[in-house]
C-alpha cells in the first residue's frame, strides 16, 4: 500500500512538471509568435506615398546687382508660370521602436517627418534683363530653388499634408488593434497608447 501511494505521488509529481513544462512552453512560443506578428505588421507598413496634388503659381523672380559704390543699381527680372506635382509621403520603414518581449510593451521612440517632393514645370512668361545685369545660366537654377521653396510652404499649408498625416494615423491604428489584441501596450516614447483616438493627439 505504501509502495503504492509513493508511486501515485511520484506519478502525479512527473504529470504536475510535464504540464508545468508544456505550459510554459506553450507561454513562451505564444510571445514569440506575439512578438513576430507585431513585428511584421511594423515591417509591412513599409514607405507610403500617402498623397498626390498638383499646384500652380506665378512667381516674379528679381536680382539687383549695385555698381559705383551702390549709387547705380541694375536690375534683372523675371516672371514665370509654374505648374508642379507634388507628393507628401511617411517613410515608414524609418520609424524607430523598441520591442520588450518581458513586459510585453512596443515604444515608438520615432516618426519620420513627411518627405514632400516636388517636381516643377517652369515656364517663363517675360524676361526683363538690364544691360548690366544679364541672365546667365545659373539664374534658372537660383529661379528654379525660389519656386521650390516657395511651393514647400503653400504645401505644408495645404489639406496634402493634412490626408498625409492621417494616412499616417490610420496605419499606426493597425499596430495599436493588433498590439492592443494580443494584450501588449504601445508606448510612443513616454506615452501609453491607450486608444485610437490618443494616435491622432499626439501626431496631429
Amino acid at each position: 500500500m505504501r509502495n503504492f501511494l509513493l508511486g501515485a505521488a511520484i506519478t502525479a509529481l512527473l504529470a504536475f512538471g510535464i504540464k508545468y513544462f508544456i505550459d510554459q512552453s506553450t507561454t513562451r512560443k505564444t510571445e514569440l509568435q506575439s512578438s513576430d506578428l507585431i513585428l511584421n505588421q511594423i515591417k509591412n507598413v513599409g514607405k507610403l506615398v500617402v498623397t498626390e496634388g498638383h499646384f500652380s503659381e506665378v512667381i516674379t523672380y528679381k536680382d539687383d546687382k549695385k555698381f559705383y559704390r551702390d549709387l547705380y543699381t541694375a536690375t534683372k527680372t523675371a516672371i514665370v508660370e509654374v505648374n508642379a506635382g507634388v507628393q507628401v509621403s511617411y517613410d515608414l520603414s524609418k520609424i524607430d521602436y523598441i520591442i520588450n518581449k518581458d513586459i510585453k510593451t512596443v515604444v515608438i521612440t520615432k516618426i519620420p517627418e513627411p518627405e514632400i517632393n516636388i517636381n516643377p514645370d517652369i515656364k517663363y512668361h517675360l524676361l526683363m534683363p538690364s544691360f548690366l545685369n544679364k541672365f546667365v545660366p545659373k539664374d534658372h537654377n537660383l529661379i528654379r530653388k525660389k519656386v521650390v521653396k516657395q511651393l514647400e510652404k503653400k504645401v505644408k499649408k495645404s489639406t496634402l499634408v493634412t490626408n498625409s498625416k492621417n494616412r499616417l494615423i490610420s496605419e499606426l491604428q493597425k499596430i495599436y488593434i493588433l498590439t492592443n489584441s494580443l494584450g501588449w501596450t504601445l508606448k510612443y516614447n513616454d506615452t501609453v497608447i491607450d486608444n485610437q483616438i490618443s494616435i491622432e493627439e499626439l501626431i496631429l
